[in-house]
């Protein structure tokens, strides 16, 4: 089939409050100034919906299908129930958007070509910039620390033609992931146990156990008004996933060869907590993993993502750091333990043969 002819569902990032009022004009202008000339079709979630937000998306896009939920059901769940609804309408592609970007006018159309250059790949994020300062990389794809923690790479840096081409990343921000759906058909959707942060991150794991690809396709562009400052507020829901991420991503024996290094960076954040006034998140987290219900889901998620594995840890292993390199989170204690975690994590990653 040409590409010319792929059906690309183009889902944006649920509404939540006032965040349509806020940020979905620039958003939706800018999906419908692509260039891509095959069938698109705009899919939003209205968490916690009221008469005033319905009334709001249906004046902004008319166009778009609305799924109206009357709860905050998380971020997990309402990009969920948009992609529910476009695979089965039978989307070639779903394009999550996040409500903060706007699309270069041929976003769309470089991301079909990128996933019509191999099969395998799974997923593909645009390059993504920063709003206002056009010359700065927001995020060329994420990178996982062997700790679970997700950052971006690049942020803040200047472009300079980093990546030309297709390439191979560990995971894509959420607010840009272009999926095939019959990846999403083989491995599933988001995990909703998630709610919000890091499930951009398990959902390509999962895939890259399947033996899948994500990649950043660096001629499609966007930009973000994100605020990343205000995700770093969010320290319980990051950290909560982080841990889940590796609990149900990795082997056994991966999970003991990081148990030292694991318990070393919980009592570091002990201090960092109290320092930075988040110590009832941190004893909150704990609490979560100490309920019996937590241990049914972790031992199901566990089975599923391991039942698809067909990939070693030994091979996705090599593109985990063991080192956090993020300019929001400069920190003297952070330039300390880096050189030590990723001389560890080196070591490791020579013994990992499973």
């Amino acid at each position: 089939m040409s590409s010319l002819v792929k059906k690309v569902a183009i889902i944006i990032s649920p509404n939540y409050k006032d965040y349509a009022k806020n940020f979905l004009r620039e958003c939706i202008e800018s999906v419908r100034q692509q260039d891509y000339q095959g069938e698109t079709k705009v899919f939003i979630t209205d968490n916690e919906t009221s008469a005033e937000s319905v009334k709001l998306l249906q004046k902004e896009v008319p166009e778009a299908e609305l799924i109206l939920n009357t709860k905050n059901d998380g971020f997990a769940k309402g990009c969920n129930d948009s992609m529910r609804q476009a695979m089965l309408q039978n989307f070639d592609y779903i394009f999550l958007v996040s409500i903060h970007s706007v699309l270069d006018k041929s976003c769309v159309s470089e991301l079909v070509s990128a996933m019509e250059n191999d099969k395998k790949i799974a997923v593909a994020q645009a390059r993504m910039m920063l709003f206002g300062e056009d010359s700065l990389i927001a995020t060329l794809g994420n990178d996982t620390h062997f700790l679970g923690f997700g950052f971006c790479r690049g942020y803040k840096e200047k472009w300079n033609n980093q990546i030309i081409e297709i390439k191979d990343i560990f995971y894509p921000t959420g607010g840009s992931m272009f999926f095939r759906r019959e990846a999403l058909e083989k491995v599933g959707l988001f995990d909703e146990e998630y709610w919000m942060y890091n499930e951009d991150q398990e959902l390509p794991w999962r895939m890259r156990l399947n033996g899948l690809r994500s990649v950043i396709a660096p001629k499609a562009i966007a930009y973000t008004k994100y605020n990343f400052k205000t995700s770093i507020k969010k320290v319980y829901w990051m950290d909560r996933n982080r841990i889940i991420s590796i609990l149900i991503c990795y082997k056994i024996p991966t999970l003991i060869f990081i148990l030292l290094p694991f318990i070393l960076m919980e009592i570091g954040h002990i201090f960092f907590s109290l320092k930075n006034g988040w110590f009832k998140d941190k004893l909150k987290v704990w609490k979560y993993f100490l309920t019996p219900r937590v241990w049914a889901y972790l031992i199901s998620a566990r089975k599923r993502n391991q039942d698809l594995r067909k990939i070693k840890d030994k091979d996705i292993v090599k593109m985990i750091t063991g080192e956090i390199s993020h300019q929001e989170f400069d920190d003297w204690k952070l330039k300390l333990i880096n050189p030590v975690f990723n001389f560890y994590w080196m070591a490791v990653k020579k013994i990992i043969f499973w």
